[in-house]
């Protein structure tokens, strides 16, 4: 049943994404303003990166340093997404099973992957609230079916 089913029907489109120069406040308040927690990150139409909410509370100044808050804010302020985010980024297709793609997840210990069309343009990204939507729906269905 599930291997019926594809990438493309589930996935969440159109995708917030960020450039690698963004600041990764700016980042960071993109995540909070959309709720997400990972953007992909473009440069030139290409898929160059991933940034994740977990990069950016790591980024995050620590509450034991003895900086001033003037002094962190300028440091903050500094730091880009190019800086923090993960360069090898795990992918999938549109027409790929979301059977397939869920253990690519699984195997990686990764929670989301860009959808990329054949000519690498970013299409998509599939993530594991996208997975559990389909699971819950497709036992809505087989529920009402039985009925």
């Amino acid at each position: 049943m599930l291997d019926n089913i594809l990438v493309s029907e589930w996935m969440s489109s159109p995708v917030q994404t960020i450039a690698p120069e963004t600041p990764i406040s700016k980042a960071h308040q993109l995540m909070k303003e959309f709720g997400i927690r990972r953007l992909p990150v473009i440069d030139k139409g290409r898929l160059v990166g991933i940034v994740t909410i977990g990069d950016v509370r790591e980024a995050s100044p620590s509450d034991a340093t003895t900086l001033s808050i003037w002094e962190l804010n300028y440091l903050w302020a500094q730091l880009t997404v190019e800086k923090v985010m993960s360069r090898k980024v795990l992918t999938v297709k549109p027409e790929s099973s979301i059977i397939d793609a869920a253990q690519v997840m699984l195997e990686h210990k990764v929670s989301g992957l860009p959808v990329l069309d054949a000519t690498g343009k970013l299409v998509g990204i599939l993530t594991e609230s996208d997975i559990f939507r389909m699971l819950v729906k497709s036992r809505a269905l087989v529920g009402s079916e039985s009925e």
